[in-house]
């Protein structure tokens, strides 16, 4: 079955077309989910909210453009919009100090590691460090997107590249000294 007849099939409401285009698409959207998710077990109910809400909007897609582009930028709306309702998106001060560039000079921590650390950071730090790091979004689309203003976003993804870089150091450092305790004959 052609991608044309799978989506006109899922458009006419078929479950198992349904069942097959979540299957299709499942892990990519669950990557996208898991990157703006605080953990795994968020990121799978992430994941179930944009595929109810593909499959309810399937109709409005009109074949104009990507199909997959067109469910991704669903399932980060969808998640975004959960986040959206959440008062701690709200910033009290939008007048805060931008903190400058953070640079690490750290680059062999493993994804898995990094996305744990990612995950860990305050939602508002987290959305916007995704969507102008990994996303490309610009400061004025993410102010948009998360209801909140340009300034405000600059300052988020700087704080939560500090978050990131001190993390990473702290790991590095950890690191150093568990080798030394090693080297030593101390246990870590």
């Amino acid at each position: 079955m052609s991608q044309k007849e799978l989506i006109n099939q899922c458009k006419k409401g078929d479950r198992k077309a349904q069942e097959r285009l979540y299957r299709q698409y499942a892990n990519i959207l669950f990557g996208i989910c898991l990157k703006y998710s605080r953990n795994k077990t968020e990121a799978e109910d992430n994941l179930h909210d944009s595929f109810m809400t593909i499959f309810d909007k399937i109709e409005q897609y009109r074949s104009k453009g990507s199909f997959e582009g067109w469910i991704k930028r669903i399932t980060v709306n969808t998640v975004l919009q959960k986040y959206r309702k959440e008062a701690y998106l709200k910033v009290v001060n939008e007048h805060t100090e931008i903190i400058s560039e953070v640079e690490t000079n750290e680059t062999d921590i493993d994804l898995d590691t990094l996305l744990k650390y990612i995950q860990e950071l305050p939602n508002k730090y987290r959305l916007t460090f995704n969507l102008y790091v990994l996303d490309g979004y610009s400061h004025k689309e993410i102010s948009t997107m998360l209801g909140t203003s340009p300034g405000t976003s600059k300052s988020n993804l700087a704080r939560a590249r500090m978050i990131l870089k001190e993390k990473i150091e702290n790991k590095k450092t950890q690191a150093i000294i568990g080798i030394l305790m090693l080297v030593l004959g101390k246990n870590p």
